[in-house]
């Protein structure tokens, strides 16, 4: 339990039970190597953060509450932020769900094997992820035997917070947002001179991935043929760049400032610059849990969107870094979040630094609306972008809104919505945000996702 639960607590809660830093601190904020499919996430591969046991003044307990347990994985980045402060902070709690573990994951592959075998083997129930992962879990392509594990996405968790780091051996290449034919033709002749620029991500066919592949394809590089890409732990970032055996990382908070302090590396672009307010990480739960706990997932609901609007506000920012950069949680200086969570991001290689909070992770709002709310929409882009890379069968687009509507529980979340008082302004009427507009002048319609695919140069469909 952290000094600030505690300071809480004399407010608004009587926090009556926590739980063991000690095993939290083993991993340090490391994401390991993802396992392959079919590997077991072995001793460690779950870390428990803490255990809330709490209750609440002037509480909102959800009438039949199903259970009051659940445990949600996390990775240790800023995606996670809105788990950690509905728990640490009480929200989840407010709405009855008084025993939420958090528990820390060794990497993604870890949390992909223990929501396989959920709470009741030692795993977990759901928790954070990239997309499109609760698609590829429900299909059981990223699964143990190609075991179908329903999924539901709950809610988005935030926007921004990511972006591609450049290795420093790299400086004065033009290798910034926008690359021009002489940046190419650098990143296209260290392949041909047996050094292929290596570009990693920290797990396979997700955000990550797809963000770099879309910031490469944009600028006139084959992802698939120009260059080398590898799965690399967020934690040996720094060390792999110091020796040369990675060249660029699709990265996040909180990365990416030391990779520039310490001149390891700079930022040639932030995916708020690729991709406006796009869609980041997600809340998901298998489907089983839900439902058999409908009720208890609304009240889980409710506190993290509780929590995400107090995380926007920009007077919380420095008690938010203080608490996720902990020992229990990510364990890094608050050093390397305050800027970040500022909107501060210094780029290094002669580019002009950023200093705007609307560039910095968002949980609630951002210039087009809500940033919580699950837009199908946007679980679209991520098939049809998966669709792009060879990923998933070009069949998919045919059965889009079945495939869809099977693991997207918007429903869920807007029932969650008025529960937490949420102003019908705020809770967008339509599952489509529309059309999307990215760097390089492309569209996305979701009512034509076909069009899009065909207005891309370079893909493997």
């Amino acid at each position: 339990m952290t000094k600030f639960s505690e300071q809480f607590s004399r407010r608004k809660f009587i926090v009556t039970a926590g739980a063991s830093a000690v095993s939290s601190i083993l991993l340090k904020g490391c994401l390991g190597n993802p396992p392959e499919p079919g590997a077991t996430a072995g001793a460690g591969g779950a870390i428990p953060a803490a255990t809330s046991v709490v209750a609440v003044a002037n509480e909102k307990r959800v009438e039949g509450i199903e259970s009051t347990k659940i445990t949600l994985g996390y990775i240790p980045i800023v995606e996670a932020a809105p788990l950690i402060i509905a728990q640490e902070k009480g929200f989840f709690a407010k709405y009855g769900m008084t025993e939420v573990t958090v528990a820390k994951q060794a990497n993604w592959g870890s949390a992909r094997d223990n929501v396989e075998i959920g709470s009741a083997g030692g795993g977990i129930d759901g928790g954070q992820w990239q997309m499109p992962m609760p698609y590829q879990i429900s299909q059981g392509l990223i699964t143990k035997n190609g075991v179908q594990i329903p999924m539901y996405v709950l809610a988005q968790l935030n926007t921004h917070g990511n972006g591609i780091a450049i290795a420093a051996k790299h400086q004065g290449k033009g290798l910034g947002l926008k690359l021009d034919q002489a940046a190419q033709d650098y990143i296209k002749g260290l392949k041909q001179a047996g050094t292929p620029f290596k570009a990693a991500y920290t797990f396979p066919k997700a955000n990550q991935d797809l963000w770099i592949r879309y910031w490469l394809a944009a600028n006139g590089i084959n992802p698939d043929a120009d260059v080398e890409l590898l799965t690399v732990p967020a934690a040996q970032t720094v060390a792999n760049m110091k020796t040369g055996s990675m060249d660029g990382f699709s990265t996040g908070d909180p990365w990416p400032l030391r990779i520039v302090k310490e001149n390891i590396g700079f930022m040639s672009a932030l995916t708020s610059e690729i991709w406006k307010d796009h869609p980041e990480e997600y809340l998901a739960i298998r489907g089983d849990w839900v439902d058999k706990h409908p009720k208890a997932t609304e009240a889980l609901l409710a506190g993290l969107i509780e929590a995400q609007q107090w995380c926007d506000k920009p007077e919380h920012r420095a008690e938010l870094v203080a608490i996720v950069s902990g020992k229990n949680f990510f364990d890094v200086s608050p050093t390397v979040l305050t800027a970040p969570y500022e909107g501060k991001y210094v780029m290094g290689d002669g580019k002009p630094d950023i200093n705007d909070f609307k560039s910095s992770p968002l949980y609630w709002k951002d210039d087009i609306g809500n940033v919580s709310y699950p837009y199908k929409s946007h679980d679209l882009w991520f098939l049809t972008e998966s669709i792009r890379w060879g990923f998933l069968p070009t069949k998919t687009l045919a059965d889009k809104n079945a495939i869809i509507d099977k693991v997207n529980r918007e429903d869920l979340w807007k029932a969650a919505a008025k529960l937490a008082g949420v102003a019908d302004a705020d809770i967008p009427k339509s599952t489509s945000r529309g059309i999307e507009k990215f760097f390089d002048g492309k569209e996305f319609n979701p009512e034509n996702p076909e069009a899009y695919l065909n207005s891309l140069a370079i893909k493997k469909v």
